[in-house]
């Protein structure tokens, strides 16, 4: 998914929930429609509970990719 233009990377690594999905509501409502957020996460409950989160209010889950032994990046498109 390298060829998606990321607009604003959040690192939320070394942090558990609640903390990085409302980082990541918190990231989406200050960007524009159309710009796309990438979130790394290390927390596997995180990898479950941001993407139902993203879609239910309303924005879509690009991608989600393994990047390391424990680690993900979503890409989320804001709607």
């Amino acid at each position: 998914m390298s060829e998606v233009k990321v607009d604003k990377t959040l690192d939320v690594r070394g942090e558990v929930c609640p903390v990085p999905d409302v980082e990541t509501r918190r990231a989406l409502k200050d960007m524009k429609p159309g710009e796309v957020l990438e979130v790394l996460i290390d927390y596997p409950l995180s990898k479950e509970r941001i993407p139902a989160n993203v879609q239910k209010d309303g924005n879509e889950v690009i991608a989600i990719e393994e990047i390391g032994p424990s680690e993900w990046r979503i890409l989320i498109r804001k709607k």
